[in-house]
């Protein structure tokens, strides 16, 4: 119990971390709009788009979070924890999709150096950096950006965005001294950082869709354990996966003595719960079997254990 609490304490700080920081990234766009609008400034206008991106992937973030709060039922018997994992699908290819966007503009800019850019547009990226900066630094602080890959979907937006107006900045100052390529250059560079971020994401997310076994465990090691609680034989047919980031499930058959009574079968079933709780796996099921029934089982665990998709398990 005292696991699910902190998993519980970590959502309700990450979703307030991404509310304050929807809240001040999507105030900041509508003052960006209504400048552009009013300036007729195509720069301003576009970081505003820029904004507006990082508006929508945290509030996707913000969407995923609320639902996976919502409670198990008959037909979602996991509840909704995965819809963050499918928030982080979105924002990484997102990412993806905006970085080739970027690297083909720059190509055309390459081409067609733009005009030697005002001050206006300095000032509006430096201060749309300083917002993306103090957006970053909340999430950093009181977000799971390391360990939740919805938080950490939302983050890299914003910092692929922060990236962005450091190498708006930069061309500015550079185009002062007349060299037309660096803006498109300085985009360049940030669209390779933000298409690595996007792939990584993307990656991370479509391993746990496919209940690939979560990075941080050791399978080997998990073997191990099982097998070494006293009255436990052999395991076999063991599937890890996650439900959701920070959510680890492990299910096998377990072999034991035929003289094992119900008590002393639960209080096996507890030590090894407690020992893999220690691991980072927080949902376990184990089917406990004698020796004659795994005998009688043998041809069909062996064929599940080489052909694992042959085996489904909800």
């Amino acid at each position: 119990m005292g696991h699910n609490h902190s998993h519980n304490h970590t959502e309700g700080s990450s979703k307030k971390v991404l509310l304050i920081s929807f809240i001040i990234i999507t105030g900041y766009m509508i003052v960006e709009a209504i400048g552009g609008f009013l300036t007729n400034s195509l720069a301003l206008l576009s970081d505003a788009g820029h904004m507006l991106s990082d508006s929508i992937s945290l509030m996707v973030a913000l969407i995923a979070f609320t639902l996976a709060e919502k409670k198990a039922t008959h037909n979602k018997t996991f509840g909704y924890k995965r819809f963050e994992i499918l928030a982080a699908v979105i924002n990484g290819v997102a990412l993806i999709l905006i970085s080739l966007y970027i690297i083909y503009e720059a190509i055309e800019r390459f081409s067609n150096p733009p005009e030697v850019a005002t001050t206006g547009m300095l000032t509006i990226s430096i201060i749309g950096l300083v917002v993306n900066i103090l957006v970053a630094w909340i999430m950093l602080r009181g977000g799971e950006t390391e360990n939740n890959l919805n938080i950490r979907g939302a983050y890299l937006h914003v910092i692929s965005d922060m990236l962005g107006s450091v190498g708006a900045i930069l061309a500015v100052l550079i185009i002062f001294f007349g060299w037309g390529w660096a803006d498109p250059l300085a985009s360049v560079i940030v669209a390779i950082l933000v298409l690595r971020s996007g792939y990584n994401v993307t990656k991370d997310s479509i391993h746990v869709l496919m209940e690939g076994t979560p990075e941080n465990i050791d399978v080997t090691d998990i073997i191990q354990t099982i097998e070494e609680t006293e009255g436990i034989q052999s395991i076999h047919d063991l599937h890890i996966w996650s439900i959701t980031s920070g959510l680890n499930a492990l299910s096998c058959h377990a072999v034991v003595d035929d003289q094992l009574t119900i008590s002393e079968s639960e209080n096996i079933l507890r030590k090894i719960e407690h020992e893999l709780e220690h691991k980072g796996i927080t949902h376990v099921t184990i089917q406990m079997e004698t020796e004659a029934h795994n005998h009688d089982n043998a041809i069909i665990c062996q064929a599940t254990i080489e052909q694992p998709h042959d085996h489904h398990h909800h």
